[in-house]
């Protein structure tokens, strides 16, 4: 299978992110909010090659467990980018609505929240919890790729960092797509490995409605409208980036870059 790579947002040159406004007026809510489902239907990571083979019981154990250390980083930064955004919202409401998203993931208590359930996945796939935490065996460009997403919501307007939440308007028919193919495929996926995927099914919808609700109603110019789709394209590349990663180390070339993770059956 040959593979087109995307540019890892790391590299990218600014101006792909920078909004270009053409000479039209400002889109109706139905006519924005479709422009941001189209972006979902060519560019989400669900369309990715490697996402077929992990879905479709393609992959062998090992590179299963490199799909699961590397996620892990990108899991365990979320909170990260989160707490990064609250810190620049100037509205009190707004910062105890995405309050929640933080305890989604770090939980009220360590062990309650997604990132510790995502670790009964790393337990199910025989990886050291410690390992896996450290980073050590991290692909570089997943590093450079999640970095990047911390950074943008550090740098970018308000409209621009929640709008590169919204993957989360897609992230339920991936998580359904993964927990059927998981079950089926790999003896290693039970109830307790797919706790945080069957979690996320409930939690990612409550969240992409308010983040998009809030860019639809703050996005009042058609470059402000560009700015919103120019930072989901952004996240999508992120997503994809990491796969892109995934499947050139793992897969085809099957290239591990020194110091990353070698599964030990190859």
């Amino acid at each position: 299978m040959t593979l087109a790579l995307r540019h890892s947002p790391a590299v990218v040159p600014t101006r792909w992110y920078g909004v270009s406004v053409p000479d039209e007026p400002l889109m109706s809510p139905e006519a924005f909010s479709d422009a941001m489902q189209q972006i979902g239907r060519e560019r989400y990571h669900n369309l990715h090659p490697f996402h077929g083979l992990l879905h479709g019981g393609k992959l062998n154990f090992g590179q299963v467990q490199a799909w699961a250390l590397n996620r892990y980083y990108y899991q365990a930064s979320i909170p990260r980018k989160d707490l990064t955004l609250m810190a620049r919202l100037k509205s009190p409401d707004m910062r105890n609505n995405w309050r929640s998203r933080v305890l989604d993931h770090d939980g009220h208590e360590v062990e309650d929240g997604g990132i510790s359930r995502y670790l009964q996945l790393i337990d199910a796939l025989d990886l050291d919890r410690d390992y896996v935490i450290s980073t050590e065996g991290l692909l570089p460009a997943t590093r450079f790729a999640v970095d990047a997403y911390v950074h943008f919501v550090a740098e970018r307007s308000e409209l621009e960092m929640i709008a590169s939440s919204l993957t989360e308007l897609f992230a339920p028919a991936i998580h359904r797509e993964r927990i059927a193919g998981l079950s089926e495929h790999y003896d290693w996926a039970d109830e307790r490995a797919l706790a945080y995927f069957k979690k996320r099914l409930n939690e990612a919808p409550k969240d992409a409605e308010y983040g998009c609700d809030y860019v639809i109603r703050n996005a009042r110019t058609r470059e402000h409208q560009e700015a919103v789709l120019n930072a989901l394209r952004f996240k999508t590349d992120v997503l994809w980036a990491q796969l892109d990663a995934l499947y050139a180390a793992y897969v085809e070339p099957g290239l591990i870059p020194p110091g990353a993770f070698v599964p030990d059956d190859g």
